[in-house]
């Protein structure tokens, strides 16, 4: 039986480079990969996040995440741009159309990275870093923007593959190269490991990967509980989990996200939440269609995973309306533990928004068709969230009148 091949193929700093193709295409006489530059949201709204940077600008210390304030401090002559989500999904989906080209089991995994299963392909392909070097190349001839390959006979390593050195680089990790690759890692760099699950494992006198996995799993099991499990078999370079295409019967939308730390206070929750439906549905109606389920995924703070979904009365691609049902079910279903990390998915789409009315009912989507295509513009011209609807706002406030704090 043949070992499986993995490649997860992930663009090197994507919002930035496909910022930068758009403007050259444009006639822009500056690629913004070459200087201090930043993509970001609006300044005001307190919507002003570093969410990618080039690498002039990391080299005077700027960080994703940071606000605009801190990165000018950091650099005065730091240039801004609004990212363009519309135009990213356009340049995801070419890249996704692109990568099937070479097996039919592609998992896209977010926006601007995804998985190939190429097991058994060897009768079509015989040399697979060839291959991979091919891939890239062509992606940078191609399209104008550089990818990392990471190769593993799982997801697992192919994805710590991919995160070694960057840029245009091909990487393997495969079974027989786990010990002069991976062990010598610190435990941090091991992926799903956050920086408390970090600071325990240090304390504990584990600082690399591999005393990480020749720690006994009892031991583990007396911090991290049910994270343990993971913790040891990841280590090890141990994952057996599957490539899944979307499929055109059971296409979905999602987007999640691993918080800095763990958090406890639901209003934070749902502004997370917030700006993860204004994702999703802005994906969902570039694609023409309409969602009928919608889900809330949670990782709790021991690496437990639970969701739970509802379906909507009428399919539907409205901000407003997902917004809602997405604090409903949040409501209904938050367990008051540390999140880790959240996530919204909308599912089971339909290209007619068949509405069904009762005799008193307003068709309130209909009425907001024209407003929210109107705001989506607004939006991908001046970055996401330049326009928020005053009824999103207070949709999503807890009445609860307790006062949680984050824990670190």
């Amino acid at each position: 039986m043949n070992k499986r091949i993995i490649f997860h193929i992930d663009v090197n700093n994507a919002f930035l480079s496909w910022s930068a193709v758009k403007l050259l295409n444009e006639g822009y006489k500056k690629d913004i990969r070459t200087i201090p530059a930043v993509i970001a949201g609006s300044e005001t709204e307190r919507r002003g996040i570093v969410l990618a940077k080039s690498p002039v600008a990391k080299k005077y210390g700027i960080v994703t995440a940071e606000t605009i304030y801190q990165a000018k401090k950091k650099c005065k002559d730091l240039e801004v741009y609004n990212p363009d989500y519309k135009w990213y999904y356009k340049k995801s989906y070419e890249l996704m159309k692109y990568l099937s080209n070479f097996s039919p089991l592609l998992e896209q995994y977010s926006v601007d990275e995804c998985f190939l299963d190429m097991t058994g392909m060897n009768y079509i392909y015989k040399d697979y870093i060839e291959l991979a070097h091919k891939i890239k190349d062509e992606i940078k001839e191609k399209f104008g923007y550089t990818v990392n390959i990471g190769i593993g006979n799982n997801k697992l390593c192919a994805k710590m593959a991919s995160d070694f050195e960057k840029p245009d680089k091909v990487h393997t990790l495969l079974e027989d190269e786990i010990a002069k690759k991976l062990w010598p890692l610190p435990v941090r760099d091991l992926f799903m490991v956050g920086r408390k699950t970090a600071e325990v494992l240090n304390s504990l006198n584990i600082n690399t990967i591999y005393e990480l996995a020749k720690t006994d799993e009892k031991k583990l099991k007396k911090y991290f509980k049910n994270q343990a499990d993971y913790l040891k078999k990841a280590s090890l370079g141990l994952d057996d989990s599957k490539v899944i295409p979307r499929s055109n019967t059971t296409t979905s939308i999602s987007v999640s996200e691993t918080l800095p730390y763990d958090f406890v206070d639901p209003d934070k929750l749902k502004e997370i939440l917030f700006r993860q439906t204004e994702e999703v549905t802005r994906q969902l109606r570039y694609q023409k269609q309409y969602a009928k389920t919608v889900a809330v995924i949670y990782k709790n703070s021991s690496f437990n995973n639970y969701s739970a979904q509802e379906k909507l009365t009428n399919p539907t691609n409205s901000t407003k309306t997902i917004y809602k049902k997405v604090v409903e079910i949040f409501d209904k279903n938050y367990r008051e533990d540390p999140i880790r990390l959240i996530g919204v998915r909308l599912s089971d789409f339909t290209n007619k928004n068949e509405h069904q009315l009762s005799l008193f009912e307003n068709n309130e989507d209909s009425d907001e068709s024209e407003i929210q295509k109107t705001i989506d513009d607004i939006n991908t011209k001046f970055g996401a969230a330049s326009v928020i609807p005053a009824s999103l706002k207070i949709i999503g406030k807890s009445k609860s009148k307790r006062n949680l704090n984050n824990k670190n």
